[in-house]
């Protein structure tokens, strides 16, 4: 089914995807091109393909940031997705793997460095075969960004090589496996942000977790059928001896006790995070921060109690996207946003055999509250809670 078909049966989706089409100002292709049509820096013009290969929607928040912070954040992006695919290439051998994490942050100052070994199918095998271009435009940037981006490429580096040959046992070593992955990017940003003047440096490292662990619970299916699984061993084995078995209809019941259990681990970040975004003052900045974390959980209100997450690849509707980004404008109505979407969590709460329905509804209603913009929200949802539990 196409976006618009989609949402014909919701109208206020459906204008927000035509708004979002054809009224709401949109950032240029790439920066690099000037009004004429001539390419201003090849490096510069490079870059900014890779990031619109490579994620479409992240380009759109990059290119509306201010034009101090756009090239950083954008060389931030691309470096950390070509470590991430040297991370997800199956076809590496495990030592070479480590060796080139280990030493990453190295390569980025190295002139014409690049990787070809990627595996031919690897998704993102373009952003490594074409990385010498991208220490280019990274060598062309203040001293200042390039010591930040140097700085998360080796600690995240170095935390992926770790988890090469360790299995993501306990709930900690999750959160160690999510910090380095995610964490480390969310406090990269603010130290790009810091460093740019714009914003101060407030802690950071739940904005990405939050991210970071919605993609792990949403993306169950697909990293089982690579072979991966991020889901701890001290979550899922409290339902079954092997998460195989989540696949299997006729334990439904298990896998949606564990599902919810990973939302619930999830909960736990959105504080921080609303605290975080609270303190932004930058517009640009503000938008970049917050239209992720209103996806992520929507994203997390379509997942919970869903057994397609074990069935299909799940994802937002279309619509629904480009209703978020058009109201995630400020605090107030994301605080609304995340409101909503924990009380539709909270409706979808429903099974009392689950082992975590009583905290699963009195966690939302906590998290609620941080979300909440007025004590009346608040109680309306601890009053859905209650009357759930009950």
């Amino acid at each position: 089914m196409s976006p618009l078909t989609d949402a014909l049966t919701r109208p206020a989706e459906l204008l927000a995807l035509l708004n979002y089409k054809f009224l709401r100002p949109s950032a240029v292709e790439n920066p690099a091109v000037a009004a004429d049509g001539t390419v201003t820096n090849k490096a510069r013009f490079v870059c900014y393909n890779l990031l619109n290969r490579t994620s479409r929607s992240f380009s759109a928040v990059i290119k509306e940031l201010d034009e101090e912070l756009m090239d950083p954040v954008c060389l931030f992006y691309v470096i950390l997705r070509a470590l991430d695919t040297v991370e997800d290439d199956m076809t590496l051998p495990v030592d070479r793997k480590i060796f080139v994490l280990q030493h990453f942050h190295e390569y980025i100052f190295e002139e014409g460095w690049h990787f070809t070994e990627s595996g031919p199918n690897e998704k993102d095998r373009d952003v490594l075969v074409e990385f010498h271009v991208i220490i280019e435009f990274f060598l062309q940037i203040k001293p200042r960004y390039q010591q930040v981006i140097a700085d998360i490429t080796r600690r995240m580096g170095h935390g992926m090589a770790e988890f090469c040959t360790r299995r993501v046992e306990s709930k900690a070593d999750y959160d160690l496996y999510c910090h380095y992955v995610a964490g480390l990017v969310g406090i990269g940003l603010s130290s790009l942000f810091a460093a740019s003047g714009l914003e101060g440096k407030p802690a950071s490292n739940s904005m990405g977790l939050f991210l970071q662990k919605t993609n792990i619970i949403r993306d169950f299916l697909e990293d089982h059928i690579e072979g991966r699984l991020f889901w701890p061993r001290e979550i899922w084995s409290q339902y079954a001896d092997d998460p195989e078995v989540f696949r299997d209809a006729s334990a439904r019941d298990k896998a949606l006790a564990c599902l919810n259990h990973m939302c619930l681990d999830a909960f736990a970040h959105i504080p921080d995070a609303i605290e975080y975004m609270s303190m932004i003052r930058n517009q640009t900045v503000f938008n970049f921060c917050a239209i992720p974390q209103v996806m992520a959980i929507s994203t997390l209100a379509l997942v919970f109690n869903n057994p397609q997450v074990f069935e299909q690849n799940v994802k937002i509707r279309k619509g629904l996207a480009c209703k978020l980004i058009i109201e995630a404008q400020d605090m107030s109505m994301v605080r609304g946003i995340f409101l909503d979407f924990l009380n539709e969590i909270s409706r979808k709460n429903t099974n009392a055999s689950d082992p975590n329905f009583i905290k699963l509804s009195t966690t939302i209603a906590q998290v609620g509250v941080a979300a909440a913009t007025s004590i009346v929200a608040a109680c309306s949802l601890l009053t859905t809670n209650d009357a759930v539990a009950a």
